[in-house]
């Protein structure tokens, strides 16, 4: 393929809309639903009020701001994909209480730190004179929509290259975003479990950032189609993720989920992990979780006889560590544990 028609190709895939939205229309919408802001957004609202109220200075001046971003669904709502900070100022500035309460804020904005509207520190928005009140609801503000007709491939790419602005999402809290639904909540649910939590052991921050739910996620999508795995990590969790969340047979996997973990709890009382710092690295997360699920599945059980031993042995450590994500690679650590959670 060459350049020309490499670019024509992948730009036949995005689709942007741009508006001029007014204030007030971003604040209607939002408060009739028409305007969404996913719950890993909501959590992160992170401005402090002077930094808030120099974009509500920047709006009233009429000085350009960072255009919002949406992504389209197909009932015509809007996700927001960039703005959060933005979005939620203006909301808390120019909502009313429930309005704010939907946005998860506890207080209106008063605005201070300013330099060119000096006068307007110390003021709410109900303090204003209506005539005011009316002219910042009318100044518009552009957004920027991904259209329906573009594929959740190039949603995500989206999602990753326009999070940027003070709120930096992982990958698989865009996944939430973007896959919100059943399956996101069984991620969600089973990432709580206690056997799970007893295997798995994450440094704090993984606790917040959608990491655990990304392992139950890798525990899925290795179990069901390591054989298909490539290279890319991050496109392979993608699309298992897109298409678990059209079908997946929830009954069965939770039952295998729960039976596998139950067992590596018991054998591994203080956590799987290698080093003294007691984290569980990813890559021995796959071969030893996968590798027992596969051999109850096989078997109906898991012989965790002799696992000290063998999950410490120079053989799994090299498949492993070093370049491990290759097809090779990955089929080897896997399938190294499941034969010897089946043999002993």
């Amino acid at each position: 393929m060459d350049l020309a028609t490499q670019l024509n190709d992948q730009r036949r895939k995005v689709a942007f809309d741009t508006y001029d939205i007014t204030v007030q229309q971003l604040v209607t919408m939002f408060r009739d639903g028409a305007i969404d802001i996913a719950p890993a957004y909501q959590r992160q609202y992170r401005w402090d009020d002077a930094r808030q109220s120099r974009l509500i200075e920047s709006i009233f001046l009429g000085i350009p701001v960072p255009s919002l971003y949406m992504a389209a669904n197909a009932d015509g709502t809007w996700e927001l994909v960039d703005g959060v900070q933005r979005l939620s100022t203006l909301v808390r500035f120019a909502g009313d209480e429930s309005l704010r309460n939907k946005a998860k804020i506890t207080t209106p904005l008063t605005l201070n730190g300013l330099e060119k509207l000096s006068e307007f520190n110390g003021k709410s928005f109900e303090n204003l004179p209506s005539s005011l009140q009316l002219q910042f609801n009318l100044r518009p503000v552009k957004v920027v929509t991904l259209n329906d007709k573009s594929d959740l491939v190039v949603r995500f790419d989206l999602f990753e290259r326009l999070n940027t602005g003070g709120v930096s999402l992982t990958d698989q809290e865009i996944r939430s975003c973007i896959y919100r639904g059943e399956f996101d909540g069984f991620l969600e649910r089973l990432s709580q479990n206690d056997s799970f939590r007893t295997v798995v052991r994450l440094p704090q921050s993984g606790e917040k950032d959608g990491t655990r739910q990304e392992f139950v996620l890798r525990f899925f999508a290795f179990l069901h189609r390591y054989k298909h795995f490539r290279h890319s990590v991050v496109d392979f969790l993608n699309d298992y993720m897109g298409e678990a969340s059209k079908n997946f047979e929830y009954s069965s996997n939770e039952k295998l989920f729960l039976n596998t973990f139950s067992a590596l709890a018991h054998a591994l009382p203080d956590g799987l992990y290698r080093h003294t710092h007691k984290i569980t690295p990813v890559n021995l997360f796959e071969a030893v979780c996968v590798g027992a699920a596969l051999a109850h599945r096989s078997k109906g059980k898991i012989n965790t006889r002799g696992m000290g031993r063998w999950i410490t042995s120079t053989d799994l450590r090299k498949l492993t560590t070093g370049a491990t994500n290759t097809p090779k690679m990955v089929s080897g650590r896997i399938e190294f544990c499941r034969d010897r959670f089946i043999s002993g």
